[in-house]
């Protein structure tokens, strides 16, 4: 059977080379954008691409504000700073995630709680952040507590795994019972829609990542979206060293961040924009087409649910076992087809090993079963 998936996976993208997880395309318009942004001389924080970028952003994910940053990191760090996580604080989010978001919250000498997936999205259980908020949480004029260690429970961080849409409405639900601010990693999960609405517009904020892996990139870039004012305008002042605005005085009235994304970048960013709908397309035809073989196969597809619309971002098979899934790791890799698990759950990492945590019976099972394949753009 491994041989039948490699041959296929080979076969779709027209290709006997190394094959990656994803591979960034890049046109003659790309370089055009990013020759005029080097022709203006403005190639740091300041010039029209980033605004251009920040403009089409909101439009385009249905928010008012889009601020640009350096990355999707460093964008939910602000977020979650935004938010009103102080240090101590408890922000709840997923144990099968990437890295950036556990340290996200660690910026802010905050502390995660792990909790486990629905099995269906791969993002975080409204189920169980129910019942753990029930069982954990005490509520009081001054906030949500946990009963246990006397920690405020700030923020909850859902994110759409594999650009997979989580049931974020209920997520939103439950937290705004409990006075929890919701921000949505949504760094995986660019034009993927929940009942019509793009993903990352839900929560009081929301981030998206333009890294190098992403389905659009500017080699880095991350941002931060909001519908409230204030936050945006904050989120603008901070991230770029808090400098109090004048036109030739530098004045800075707090700690800030040097955290704006450069026009540079930006220009990138714009150019990969126009191209966005036609990649989204041919990535959603590339799933529909792994769907279909390996139903045929018997091996388990992640598609999108009834009323969402993912961007398949990183297509994933499970496995029966976890022998079974180690051992087509090997021969896919060794056969120059890059496949990989799923990352290592953060509450097993050494620096998160003594965070609180949920059941997690999901996101262990398939922390040994789950492999990620092929989810580059392909060429026809």
């Amino acid at each position: 059977m491994n041989n039948d998936i490699i041959n296929f996976i080979r076969e779709l993208y027209h290709s006997n080379d190394f094959i990656q997880l994803h591979r960034p395309i890049f046109s003659e318009i790309d370089k055009s954008f990013v020759l005029d942004a080097i022709n203006s001389s403005y190639v740091s924080s300041v010039g029209k691409y980033v605004d251009e970028f920040e403009e089409r952003m909101s439009t385009y994910i249905g928010s008012k504000h889009a601020i640009a940053v350096v990355n999707g990191t460093s964008a939910l760090h602000i977020a979650l700073h935004l938010a009103g996580v102080k240090k101590n604080d408890l922000v709840i989010t997923q144990a099968l995630s990437f890295v950036a978001t556990a340290n996200s919250i660690k910026y802010l000498d905050a502390y995660p709680v792990f909790l486990d997936i629905n099995k269906s999205t791969h993002g975080l259980c409204h189920l169980e952040l129910e019942q753990y908020l029930k069982d954990n949480a005490r509520i009081s004029k001054n906030g949500t507590f946990h009963k246990l260690t006397g920690q405020r429970i700030s923020a909850c961080v859902p994110m759409h795994t594999f650009g997979f849409p989580t049931k974020i409405d209920k997520i939103i639900d439950i937290c705004n019972n409990y006075g929890i601010h919701v921000v949505e990693d949504a760094a995986e999960s660019l034009g993927s829609e929940y009942f019509g609405k793009k993903t990352g517009s839900f929560g009081l904020l929301g981030i998206f990542s333009f890294n190098g892996n992403k389905t659009i990139t500017c080699g880095g870039g991350g941002i931060i979206v909001t519908d409230d004012s204030k936050l945006a305008a904050e989120a603008k002042y901070i991230t770029t060293q808090a400098k109090v605005p004048h036109k030739w005085d530098y004045v800075h009235d707090k700690i800030g961040y040097n955290y704006r994304l450069p026009n540079l970048n930006a220009a990138l960013a714009c150019a990969q924009l126009n191209q966005l709908e036609e990649i989204l397309e041919n990535k959603r035809e590339t799933a529909y087409r792994y769907s279909n073989f390996f139903k045929s196969i018997g091996v388990t597809f992640l598609s999108e649910l009834e009323n969402t619309k993912s961007n398949y971002w990183l297509n994933s098979i499970v496995f029966n076992d976890e022998a079974s899934r180690n051992k087509f790791l090997k021969e896919s890799n060794e056969s120059g087809v890059m496949t990989r698990p799923s990352w290592r759950l953060l509450n097993k990492l050494k620096m998160f090993s003594d965070c609180l945590k949920g059941s997690l019976i999901n996101s262990n099972l398939l922390e040994t079963r789950l492999v990620n394949i092929p989810s580059g753009y392909r060429y026809k």
